[in-house]
């Protein structure tokens, strides 16, 4: 089920954004790319702030971090967007062989995009652990493709040395442990946990909602245990996925 949204979403992008143009459509992916880029990189910030001053109901803890991450990316694109149309207003003419491969790929490309970023939503959202199909471990897209962890690497690859800032800048999903357990002499390595953080927090809420006291929003320590016995499976993984 998973597998045939996240093609009928690629689909649908690809034929909306290549009817924008040669230009059109390199903007479009332009801006989807920054925009998912500054949402991945604050909307656990942004989570946060609303269960402090909106809701803070166990219900809503759940919900507040696809609502920020979600509301962050359409703003941010459409914001992007129409700030790229005023830029440049006018219709710059391109080569028919250029033009057509061009809005097509830059098509193709924001499709592929766009269903990353929303895959990516799943795990944040207050569902199941595994559902229609998706699961964290899975390559989500007809099992050859996984864009959701392709995403998360990238946006980790980017705060990591692009946009950090200083030797001891924020990473994206950067846990840092010893490269070698118990030997605190080897080099510090960076462990990714975003998939596995959020499949346990799924979990967790699919097996202890509504008695369980909500987990809380935003930073690296989530997700937070709930009291009681730990469901069957919920162990720790070692490496990544």
């Amino acid at each position: 089920m998973i597998d045939i949204l996240l093609l009928a979403v690629i689909a649908a992008v690809t034929w909306c954004v290549a009817s924008e143009g040669a230009w059109g459509s390199a903007l479009s992916f332009l801006s989807v790319l920054i925009a998912g880029l500054l949402a991945m990189n604050y909307f656990e910030g942004m989570a946060e702030f609303l269960q402090a001053t909106v809701g803070s109901s166990q219900e809503w803890s759940m919900r507040w971090d696809v609502v920020a991450l979600l509301g962050l990316f359409a703003g941010l694109t459409f914001g992007l967007r129409t700030l790229t149309d005023h830029i440049m207003p006018t219709f710059v003419q391109v080569h028919p062989i250029a033009f057509n491969v061009s809005r097509w790929a830059f098509g193709v490309m924001t499709g592929y995009l766009t269903a990353a970023i929303l895959l990516t939503a799943l795990h944040v959202s207050p569902l199941p652990r595994n559902f229609w199909g998706f699961t964290p471990e899975r390559n989500n897209l007809l099992d050859a493709s996984a864009p959701d962890r392709q995403w998360l690497a990238y946006t980790q690859y980017v705060s990591e040395h692009v946009l950090r800032k200083g030797q001891f800048g924020p990473i994206f999903d950067g846990d840092q442990f010893d490269a070698i357990s118990n030997r605190p002499t080897t080099p510090r390595a960076i462990w990714s946990s975003f998939p596995m953080r959020y499949a346990m927090r799924r979990q967790n809420y699919e097996a202890y909602t509504p008695q369980a006291a909500a987990a809380p929003t935003g930073g690296q320590a989530r997700p937070q245990q709930p009291t009681g016995p730990a469901p069957v499976g919920d162990q720790p993984v070692e490496g990544v996925f």
